[in-house]
């Protein structure tokens, strides 16, 4: 990968019903070396992205033969491949929708380009850590952050950190899905197996737990970032 984080090899689907949205991602795309391929629709979406196995899909919601949070859950019955939502939708709850049936992010309308092409960087580099930790070993590193996960350990910088077992598993879920925004819903399942509210308020009293112990400045986060109603994020550290 360039250090720029071009990567003329990424194929990127971009699946939008509106033409001048569609010209406008398009054009920056290719302004930025990436390759692409369009779709109007979700039923095109679906056949696109099942032919041509793409790198990325950017999704509108609001298609006209089905709604984008069915095309997500029918991608998600055969593939991981990594959906950013770009809708016009701004309320919680549709972010929330689309991020439980298998969207990795979501980036609301009107948008900036530069803010598209910086959610594409974190995809590339999710994708490279993932494709680098296949390959290699079971060893994360993010940052002055390292999870030895054969052994169930985790470091910060040459200091082992004294965690719970409920923190672990949350560092650990966090720490596989780096720059992929993860609900309270799918995190409290994953972790507890239920999502409850008092589990979802267990959730906020262990995370502020596990900041105290990862982050230098708790209140100013760097690697666990919170979206307010939705749930969390890894960062990616450079």
């Amino acid at each position: 990968m360039n250090s720029d984080n071009k990567n003329p090899r990424m194929l990127i689907l971009v699946v939008e019903d509106d033409a001048p949205v569609r010209s406008l991602i398009t054009t920056a795309l290719k302004a930025h070396d990436y390759r692409h391929i369009v779709a109007a629709n979700g039923q095109n979406a679906i056949a696109e992205a099942s032919s041509h196995n793409p790198d990325a899909m950017l999704l509108d919601l609001g298609l006209p033969d089905i709604d984008g949070v069915e095309v997500i859950r029918r991608v998600r019955s055969w593939s991981n491949l990594p959906i950013i939502v770009i809708s016009a939708r701004s309320e919680d709850a549709d972010k929330i929708e689309a991020l439980d049936a298998g969207a990795d992010d979501y980036l609301t309308k009107p948008f900036s380009v530069d803010e598209l092409l910086a959610r594409l960087r974190v995809t590339q580099r999710r994708l490279a850590m993932m494709r680098a930790d296949a390959a290699q070993d079971s060893v994360y590193r993010n940052g002055s952050l390292r999870i030895d996960f054969a052994a169930g350990c985790a470091y910060m910088g040459e200091e082992e950190l004294h965690l719970t077992p409920i923190e672990y598993k949350l560092l650990c879920l966090l720490a596989r899905n780096t720059g992929k925004v993860l609900t309270h819903t799918y995190i409290t399942q994953n972790v507890w197996g239920s999502s409850w509210d008092n589990d979802i308020a267990s959730l906020r009293v262990f995370m502020a737990a596990l900041r105290r112990k990862i982050e230098l400045s708790p209140d100013s986060p760097q690697y666990i970032q919170t979206h307010i109603g939705i749930g969390y994020r890894m960062m990616k550290l450079e």
